[in-house]
């Protein structure tokens, strides 16, 4: 299992919001590309980049930064965050991205996902967000009527990477992992999961380890490692441990 670290933008810095909430933010960094040399070094070997201004704004706004990280920080990255049409992803994955997350999209343009996934095998996420079972969007200011499970079946055979699933209502909030939800996700579904949202401490870790049979293959970590109540390295050691 993969340790993810996260790093949000938002006005250009590094960011945490607690639930999605754009008006509760915490800065962590002026200076993105930084974190990310930071995270290197402490032994990461992969990024979950999110465009939060983007994810509003329906298009890339920190696009400049992602390119910098990229082209400084020589590790393979995801990016989310207003990518609604093929010319941004193909943009993204063109300037070194491994992989680009659709969130919005998978729920409300489904053909341009399908096309995505053809044009790019292997190099679509698709970003579920989801508030008491149902899926968000548009930044999260939105909510559906329809399950992750559902939203997720709808891609099975269609080429994607893997379902990026977080629990709003845990985001930033490091109040413990949706361990339940994930896996029933994770079971209901051959798309590899990896978790996100509410980790908190090393036992969120070692309780997500043990269902990677069940195909949870990663885990992202925010404000966990950025308040240091998780060690990266600790966190990395762990998973080899297994």
């Amino acid at each position: 299992m993969v340790i993810i670290p996260a790093i949000d933008l938002k006005d250009g810095k590094c960011v945490r919001l607690l639930q999605g909430d754009f008006n509760r933010v915490t800065v962590y960094s002026d200076h993105p590309a930084e974190m990310a040399r930071l995270w290197r070094e402490k032994g990461a070997e992969r990024l979950h980049l999110v465009d939060l201004d983007g994810s509003v704004a329906g298009a890339p706004v920190n696009a400049g930064i992602i390119r910098q990280i990229v082209r400084e920080v020589s590790l393979p990255v995801e990016i989310g965050g207003g990518i609604r049409d093929l010319a941004t992803a193909k943009s993204y994955l063109d300037m070194g991205v491994q992989w680009v997350i659709l969130g919005t999209a998978a729920l409300k343009d489904r053909v341009l996902v399908y096309k995505a996934c053809e044009m790019f095998p292997g190099r679509i996420i698709l970003g579920i967000d989801a508030a008491n079972g149902k899926v968000a969007v548009e930044g999260w200011t939105e909510q559906s009527e329809m399950t992750a499970s559902e939203l997720a079946k709808s891609y099975e055979n269609r080429g994607v990477a893997a379902v990026v699933y977080t629990d709003i209502s845990r985001d930033g909030m490091q109040t413990g992992v949706n361990v339940d939800a994930t896996k029933s996700l994770a079971e209901e579904i051959e798309i590899p999961v990896i978790a996100s949202g509410g980790v908190a401490t090393l036992e969120d870790i070692k309780k997500l380890l043990p269902l990677e049979e069940a195909g949870i293959s990663g885990v992202i970590v925010g404000k966990a490692l950025y308040s240091g109540a998780i060690s990266l390295e600790e966190a990395i050691r762990l998973t080899k441990r297994v």
